[in-house]
C-alpha cells in the first residue's frame, strides 16, 4: 500500500514538473520570427483571430498563399472573411480552404497533402499559443522536409500569463499538456501516417 502511494506520488510529481515546464518554456509568449517570408501561411481553425492573423500576414506579403485547415463543411470563403475581416470584403492573394481535418493530426496531414507538389519548402503556422507545441510536433512529423515557423496568436480569453488564477485557462493548459504527452508517446510507438 505504501509502495503504491509512493509510486502515485512520483507519477504526480513528474506530471506536475512536466506541466510547469510546458507552461513556462514550451508555450510561446511571443512571435519569435514575425518577418521572415515563407512559401505559405497555414492557419488552423479554432478562433477568428487566427484567420484574421493569417489574412493580415498574407496581405503584408509574408507569403503568396494561405491555407486554412480544418474548416467546417458548408463554410465558404466569404463567410470566413465576414467573421475574420468584417470591414474587408476582398481577400488578398490566394486563399485555399481545407475541409478534411478534424483534429491536429488531421491538420498536419491535410496540410502535407495540400503542400505536396506545390513547391512548399517553408510555411508559417498560425494557431493559438497554447496549441502551438502540439501543432509543431504534428507538423514536423507530417512535413519533415518543410521548415515551419511558429506564429502563435494570443486570444484574450486565455490568460496564460497568470494561468493559475484562472481555472478555465489552467484546465485548458493541463488538457493541452496531456494531449502533447499523448502525441509524444504515439510518435514513439506508431508508424508515421501518410498524407491523403
Amino acid at each position: 500500500m505504501i509502495r503504491a502511494g509512493l509510486l502515485l506520488l512520483a507519477v504526480l510529481t513528474a506530471w506536475a514538473a512536466g506541466f510547469l515546464w510546458f507552461v513556462a518554456a514550451a508555450v510561446p509568449d511571443r512571435v519569435e520570427d514575425p518577418d521572415s517570408r515563407t512559401d505559405a501561411i497555414v492557419v488552423l481553425t479554432g478562433g477568428s483571430e487566427r484567420v484574421a492573423t493569417g489574412l493580415a500576414l498574407l496581405e503584408a506579403g509574408r507569403a503568396d498563399r494561405l491555407f486554412v485547415s480544418g474548416v467546417h463543411r458548408g463554410v465558404d470563403l466569404p463567410e470566413i472573411l465576414r467573421h475574420a475581416r468584417p470591414h474587408h470584403s476582398e481577400h488578398p492573394g490566394t486563399v485555399v480552404l481545407g475541409y478534411a481535418a478534424e483534429d491536429t493530426v488531421g491538420n498536419a496531414l491535410e496540410t502535407a497533402g495540400w503542400a505536396a507538389g506545390r513547391g512548399v519548402s517553408s510555411l508559417r503556422l498560425v494557431t493559438g499559443a497554447y496549441h502551438m507545441p502540439r501543432a509543431l510536433l504534428e507538423f514536423r512529423r507530417a512535413l519533415p522536409d518543410v521548415a515551419v515557423i511558429a506564429h502563435p496568436v494570443f486570444p484574450d480569453s486565455v490568460k496564460s500569463r497568470e494561468w493559475w488564477r484562472w481555472p478555465g485557462t489552467a484546465w485548458l493548459l493541463a488538457t493541452e499538456y496531456a494531449k502533447y504527452d499523448a502525441a509524444i508517446v504515439r510518435h514513439w510507438f506508431l508508424p508515421r501516417k501518410t498524407p491523403p
